[in-house]
């Protein structure tokens, strides 16, 4: 069960502190509460909003912290489920008469609220790659049903939509398709799949002009080695209120260099070292919500990757969007060492 404290946080801790303890606690939410007493909140909604203002994760929480939190009083708790749908939030602090939080509600721990307001988009799945990282496991099976625990990594993937309300999946496969087929026709789901044969290797994007004339409405893209825990409901209003033509969701890395970077002047000599520096960067997880419109303008027949696309997007007037998420909110199996990071978290899941 967890505590009030693990809620806590120092409004001096870095924002990328906070990202990790809103990672570690799965809450949404950490509050700034010095003595126990509620002074500000911060939500992952902040943390984004921040990042997309070009704040930097090193800075200290308190330039992307909320200083104006709503709560309610303790003795008003029966009030709390009116209170968050009233407010759309998700979680609200309970205070005495001291304005100490001595309890938190959350949205999702109440009878009749769905916090995730289910989705019914298509989901389009690349699921045709040779999956050349991850030789020697290609070689027996293709990527999408390299098992992650006991679940193909595809179904995973499927399911992870599916529990947002997601039942239409379009998945485009060229490698090792019919094992692919057999897999998920003996597999009991609640959810119906259209495989897209493509029949010469496309890319991550080229594959997509298999689709044309398919896809009236936004729909959700994904690489089939990827897993994102996030709100896909959220994305979806971001995507729509920003007027993207597509959105990719990036998640922030955060990279030490283990040696002393050395440093030159304009004459070429020695200028500073900096000893092992920090780095943050925003990474393509290899997940999007696109328009149908951005379908309809590929070029048959020719592969490329879905980054290409994106650029012609952007050549042709098209908003392109960036959702962050954190770094713990991508799970990539991609790679081996990645595949096995992955089994890991599952496992503890």
């Amino acid at each position: 069960m967890m505590n009030l404290e693990d809620l806590i946080i120092n409004e001096d801790s870095s924002v990328l502190n906070a990202m990790q303890q809103l990672d570690k606690t799965g809450r949404r939410i950490v509050f700034v509460a010095p003595g126990g007493v509620l002074k500000a909140v911060l939500t992952d909604s902040d943390v984004r909003k921040f990042i997309l203002r070009g704040g930097e994760v090193k800075q200290p929480l308190r330039v992307a912290a909320n200083y104006n939190p709503k709560s309610l009083p303790v003795e008003k708790r029966p009030k709390a489920k009116e209170f968050l749908l009233q407010n759309s939030i998700d979680a609200v602090p309970l205070l005495d008469k001291q304005g100490v939080m001595v309890d938190i509600v959350f949205a999702n721990d109440l009878d009749g609220i769905d916090t995730k307001k289910q989705l019914t988009l298509p989901v389009v799945i690349m699921a045709g790659g040779l999956g050349t990282r991850l030789y020697p496991y290609t070689k027996i099976l293709p990527k999408p049903l390299i098992p992650v625990g006991e679940v193909p990594i595809l179904e995973l993937i499927m399911e992870r939509f599916n529990g947002f309300g997601c039942a239409d999946f379009r998945v485009i496969v060229n490698y090792r398709r019919n094992m692919i087929k057999s897999y998920f026709n003996e597999t009991e789901r609640e959810y119906d799949i259209e495989y897209i044969d493509e029949d010469e290797p496309l890319g991550t994007g080229g594959g997509l002009c298999l689709l044309k004339g398919k896809l009236a409405e936004t729909f959700f893209l994904t690489n089939c080695d990827v897993l994102i825990e996030a709100d896909y409901a959220d994305i979806i209003r971001f995507h729509k209120k920003s007027g993207n033509a597509v959105t990719m969701i990036c998640a922030m890395k955060h990279f030490v260099i283990p040696y002393g970077v050395v440093e030159m002047d304009a004459d070429g000599c020695f200028g500073r070292i900096a000893e092992k520096p920090e780095m943050d960067y925003l990474t393509n997880t290899g997940m999007y919500v696109v328009e149908p419109s951005v379908v309809e303008a590929i070029e048959d027949g020719v592969s490329q990757g879905f980054t290409d696309i994106i650029e012609q997007t952007r050549a042709a007037g098209g908003r392109i969007g960036v959702y962050p998420i954190s770094e713990a909110s991508w799970m990539d199996m991609g790679q081996l060492e990645e595949l096995e990071k992955m089994r890991r978290r599952m496992e503890q899941a």
